[in-house]
């Protein structure tokens, strides 16, 4: 009868884990912009919201910049995971494979893995995106072709 009675315990446990680790890591939540994780820049804020895995989602970013007029986060850069970038206030210039585009509230960049892009402020007043930035679970992470290699 012990055996029985440890074995069922052990496999109600497993089963227990397994229920729990099929869950998403980040549950459903607003957040406010008083709770996200502000990093401040030579001529920009960056706020970092969700950053935990979710049911879909690995390695990923949501967030919003501000960046004043002149600057950019940072230059132009690649990645391994998908990104889409929303300007909603102001106006600048996207990078996108090499090519300069103008950019303004409204407008919207998605970058498949691994292709170059950025923002930059070239306006008078400061620029304000949101970022969705990630990489799917149980997708291979796209292996980073020569070309693009430093």
């Amino acid at each position: 009868m012990f055996k029985l009675t440890l074995g069922l315990v052990a496999g109600l446990a497993l089963t227990s884990l397994s229920t729990v680790a099929a869950e998403p890591d980040q549950p459903s939540q607003i957040m406010q912009q008083s709770e996200a994780k502000a990093e401040k820049g030579d001529g920009y804020v960056f706020y970092s919201y969700f950053t935990k895995p979710t049911f879909g989602t690995q390695d990923a970013l949501t967030g919003v910049a501000v960046i004043e007029p002149g600057k950019e986060i940072h230059p132009p850069h690649i990645h391994a995971e998908e990104e889409y970038l929303m300007v909603v206030e102001g106006e600048g210039v996207w990078s996108l494979k090499d090519k300069d585009i103008p950019a303004k509230a409204g407008d919207i960049l998605y970058a498949a893995p691994w292709d170059s892009h950025g923002i930059r402020n070239t306006g008078k007043v400061p620029l304000k995106f949101v970022v969705m930035k990630w990489h799917s679970k149980g997708v291979p992470v796209p292996a980073q072709p020569a070309a693009v290699k430093p």
